[in-house]
């Protein structure tokens, strides 16, 4: 025994070894991650976390459910089943990278919600391995390609989310599969095969969502009449034609049918008396036609209706109008007859707009009285009597639009007291009365429209109570007396309008404190006095009218100093002296100075034949015009004299003339000789040159630029003005026919002129003549000293572009754009806006150009047009274009916002550091991975960065791939405006990928007029 002691104690040490192994093997056990954890933490080395949403997926937990995102329950057999992950919720947390297939390992998950990241590439195959599931959703997100036909393997889905990503080709036949779900939602992808008959066999279905996508034309198949659960079947923009199926009957259920922008045909089907529970029915923009149908009783549950935009005829049923209706739109039809009292019945009735029809009569006595009636517009009719004094019973509208109708009467009194009101519109009606005093002063309208009637009375002082005011059109009515002071209290008004009234009085002094003042119209009045002192304050002034008056006094030299002024009108009126040499600083398109009393010498660059009419009816004032300066002789002296010399004039002017035609042909032989002979010559304003010195111009050495279109010349004329002259390229017939494009009866060269031709605005640039023969056209622009922005802000002068001029240029192009959309009559789509279109003026101000192929929209034609090729330019056509080949004015918005990032960024849209990336894709992706810092330019000081954010969400808004989420361009002027209003960084960063439906534009509900 003592032998063995000493070998107990060597072993000892060997002993408590192992024990302590074995503890620490126990302790790591305890803390060790499961299997599911693993594989989660699989799931995170397979994504991109800029913003560190899983920072918590600690690998050192036991199990994942408190991880963030994640949710645990008990599952399994046994008496205490242990915690499995049943949900993985990661929406909005900024990952990147392709669908994390090892999910699919987690054997009880059943929610897997990712929307709103950058998940990438295709969705796999194996997606069907994830058995449990029975909620995916996807939505915006960046999955391309086709859709995975094994997901009708997933025996317990429910919901389907796959809503605004780049998923394209067919949906699956083998959805037909699928026996429990309930919600299908492909919406604003890019799917371009047909909607598959088999989707009728999924009798589960409740929700059907395949709106926005570019499908092949085809009629809706009778089988999706076997969807007899369902309740919500939107399938708007779907390429949808023939008529709806008879066995649609069958749908019992649907709350929301809603089919619009597609093709349909033939009259609204009397099937959808059956749908009992229907509350929503979207049926505009279609090719229906006929008679609203009888039968409208039954759907007592009907509260929002929608079929504008067809080719509806005959009258508007009472039945309709006896329910109780949250809306009723029927506008752009050719409907007849009175509007229903019943219509006044309804107590949800919002909304309400039947403009561009055939409806007269009376309005509905009690309109408004019993419901919260915020939108009534009933243009273009031929609607008669008073408007109704209940209008704004429940102090809710915020729109009356009632232009082109025959309505007559006073100004309700009731409507002076309607503080919501911000858009009223009662243009050419027969309106008589004075406006009650209040109307004047309502604090939320901004458009205030009541010409073309017979009212009468003053502008009440109490006007300055309409702090929001931006225009206010008041032309051919009764108005008399002074115009208040007040009106000069308005800092927002930007068009003032009072043609044809009786005022009188002198122009009010403050109103040159309207700053933001764009049009001055005062034409055909009484007024009196002097232009008043200071008007060089209105640096937005384009238009001035006061012509028609009894102005007097001297033409101000301040007026000279307009910048932006290029109408000026002051005939018919007493003024005298000499006409200020400032008015040679002016691009003027209209001048007009005759019937006054002016004297003196006509400035140099005016006295040339173009402007023989601004200047009649002028006594004392010389020039080189015929009739100026008449001075008496008398005698018979005289008499010979005249005679002598009149044989002199005669002869000198035959050998003037000879020497004319010498030069003329001479001139003409080598203008054969290069091909650039103008037989035709159109000017658009006057001019002080002639075709002979435009043709001289055209050299190589005076290029200035080059585009698909043509050359840019710059040419210098002899009186020291400097114009822009585009020289269009030649085309072969091979070429022509290419073209046609544009128009299939107009080339480039009367597009563009059509288009300028008529159109004034000072963020505009100006077309003042174009000349053409044969195969050879120009057209002659106002020339831009500083290029055009895509040139200035990619070269190294791009550095000295500091925020403010970055959002004034683009605040101009946006206004400019806002004028082609929403004032000009039709509106006009400009289908090319880029930086390279965008030129500068001296003062780095900017206008929009190249309307090369610029398109008038037809609103017959639902204001939507197809090419055949091409329409913009690589890098900023919108995304819907390449498998539409349509283009309206969210073509144009989703341009400027390519321009906006332009802006914003420093970089070229089409730019090898972006990848394979275009302009939109890199910045959200780079607001995703690494934060605002890494997308904005450098350049811009950081003590903007505030107003630099908002700039980029309005961006992000008008790159936004959905085109109805695209604001209209007068709201983006509106957001331009107010870029300087509190923003927060991290906001821009979230609105990278916003919501598909976080941006309604109702602007397509609005009446042309």
């Amino acid at each position: 025994m003592q032998m063995e002691q000493p070998s107990i104690i060597s072993s000892m040490p060997l002993m408590l070894s192992i024990l302590s192994l074995l503890s620490l093997h126990s302790l790591w056990s305890i803390h060790a991650l499961n299997q599911e954890g693993l594989f989660l933490q699989q799931v995170k080395q397979s994504l991109f976390d800029p913003a560190g949403s899983l920072s918590s997926w600690f690998d050192r937990d036991a199990t994942p459910c408190n991880w963030t995102g994640i949710t645990c329950a008990r599952r399994g057999n046994g008496r205490s089943p242990s915690p499995a992950v049943v949900s993985v919720n990661l929406a909005g947390a900024a990952l990147a990278g392709p669908f994390p297939i090892f999910l699919c390992r987690l054997r009880y998950l059943s929610v897997v919600s990712m929307s709103n990241n950058s998940i990438n590439s295709s969705l796999p195959l194996s997606i069907s391995l994830c058995k449990s599931l029975t909620y995916l959703d996807l939505s915006e997100n960046l999955l391309e390609g086709p859709i995975p036909d094994t997901l009708s393997q997933l025996p317990h889905l429910r919901c389907l989310n796959l809503d605004a990503n780049y998923l394209s080709g067919d949906i699956p036949a083998s959805f037909g599969e699928f026996r429990r779900l309930e919600s299908l939602i492909l919406t604003s992808n890019l799917l371009n095969g047909t909607i598959p008959a088999s989707l009728g066999n999924i009798t589960s279905l409740k929700r059907l969502q395949l709106a926005y996508n570019p499908f092949r034309p085809s009629q809706l198949a009778p089988e999706l009449g076997n969807l007899t659960n369902l309740e919500d079947f939107w399938l708007t923009n779907c390429g949808l034609i023939g008529s709806i199926p008879e066995s649609f009957a069958k749908l019992s259920r649907l709350a929301n049918f809603d089919v619009a922008e597609n093709g349909l045909t033939g009259p609204i089907p009397t099937l959808f008396f059956q749908l009992k529970n229907i509350v929503q029915l979207e049926l505009y923009n279609n090719s229906f036609t006929g008679k609203l149908p009888s039968g409208w009783a039954n759907l007592t549950e009907l509260r929002r209706f929608d079929a504008s935009m067809n080719r509806l005829t005959g009258r508007i049923p009472d039945e309709l109008c006896q329910l109780p209706l949250e809306s009723l739109h029927l506008y752009e039809n050719k409907l007849m007859g009175a509007l229903p009292e019943s219509m006044a019945k309804s107590p949800n009735l919002y909304g309400l707009r039947l403009f561009s029809n055939r409806l007269n009569g009376s309005l509905p006595s009690e309109l408004g009285k019993n419901s919260p009636l915020q939108t009534l517009d009933v243009s273009g009719n031929q609607f008669s009597g008073k408007i109704p004094e209940s209008l704004c019973a429940k102090g809710k509208l915020e729109e009356l639009l009632l232009i082109f109708n025959l309505f007559s009467g006073n100004i309700p009194a009731s409507l002076a007291k309607c503080q919501s009101l911000g858009r009223v519109r009662l243009r050419f009606n027969q309106l008589t009365g004075e406006v009650p005093a209040e109307f004047w002063g309502l604090p939320h309208v901004y458009l205030l429209d009541l010409g073309n009637n017979v009212l009468s009375g003053h502008i009440s002082h109490m006007i300055q109570g309409a702090k929001n005011l931006s225009t206010l059109v008041i032309s051919n009515n009764k108005f008399s007396g002074n115009l208040p002071d007040e009106i000069g209290m308005l800092d927002n008004l930007i068009d003032l309008e009072a043609r044809h009234n009786k005022f009188s009085g002198k122009i009010p002094s403050s109103l040159v404190k309207l700053e933001q003042l764009s049009r001055l119209d005062l034409y055909d009045n009484v007024l009196s006095g002097e232009i008043p002192e200071g008007i060089r304050a209105l640096k937005q002034l384009s238009e001035l009218n006061l012509a028609r008056n009894k102005l007097s006094g001297e033409i101000p030299d301040e007026i000279g100093y307009l910048p932006g002024l290029n109408y000026l009108d002051l005939s018919w009126n007493n003024f005298s002296g000499e006409i200020p040499l400032a008015l040679e600083n002016l691009k003027l398109n209209e001048l007009n100075l005759s019937c006054n009393h002016l004297s003196g010498t006509i400035p140099p660059l005016f006295d040339k034949d173009v402007y023989k009419d601004s200047f009649l009816e002028n006594p004392g004032l010389c020039g080189g015009f015929a009739g100026l300066c008449p001075r008496k002789r008398r005698g018979r002296d005289t008499i010979y004299g005249l005679v002598l010399r009149s044989v002199s004039v005669i002869g000198a002017c035959l050998l003037i003339v000879g020497l004319v035609f010498l030069i003329w042909k001479h001139k003409n032989i080598k203008k054969v000789k290069k091909g650039v002979i103008m037989n035709k010559w159109t000017s658009f304003q006057k001019l002080g040159f002639s075709e002979t010195e435009i043709i001289t111009c055209i050299d190589e050495n005076n290029v200035i630029g080059s585009g698909a279109s043509g050359k840019v010349y710059k040419a210098v004329l002899s009186d020291g003005e400097v114009v822009a002259v585009k020289k269009l390229w030649e085309r072969s017939n091979k070429d022509d026919s290419s073209f046609s494009s544009v128009d299939s009866e107009k080339d480039e060269f009367e597009v563009e002129v059509q288009t300028l031709g008529n159109i004034r605005h000072k963020n505009i640039v100006r077309l003042l003549c174009c000349c053409s023969s044969g195969s050879c056209k120009l057209l002659v622009y106002e020339y831009m000293p500083n290029g055009s922005l895509g040139d200035l802000l990619h070269s190294s002068k791009g550095g000295l572009l500091d925020w403010p001029t970055r959002l004034r240029i683009a605040l101009d192009a946006a206004e400019g754009l806002s004028y082609l959309h929403h004032d000009c009559v039709p509106p006009i789509v400009h289908r090319d806006v880029k930086s390279n279109n965008i030129l500068l003026d001296e003062h780095l101000g900017s206008k929009i150009s190249d309307f090369g192929v610029a398109k008038i929209v037809k609103v017959a034609n639902k204001g939507v047009e197809c090419m055949s090729a091409i329409a913009g330019s690589c890098g900023y056509i919108a995304p819907e274009y390449a498998y539409t080949l349509r283009v309206n004015e969210k073509s144009d918005i989703y341009s400027f916002g390519i321009v906006l990032l332009e802006l914003l960024t420093g970089r070229r849209p089409v730019d090898p550091d972006l990848g394979d990336k275009d302009l939109a894709t890199w910045v959200c992706t780079k607001l995703n991975q690494k934060g605002i810092d890494h997308v904005i330019d450098p350049n811009p000081a950081s003590t903007y960065k505030e107003e630099i954010c908002k700039v980029l969400n309005i961006s992000l808004l008008c790159t936004s791939p959905l085109p109805v989420n695209r604001p209209s361009m007068r709201r983006v002027v509106k957001m331009l405006q107010e870029s300087s209003t509190h923003c927060k960084t991290k906001t821009a960063e979230k609105e990278c990928k916003l919501s598909t439906y976080s941006y309604q534009d109702n602007s397509k509900e609005s009446s042309i007029v």
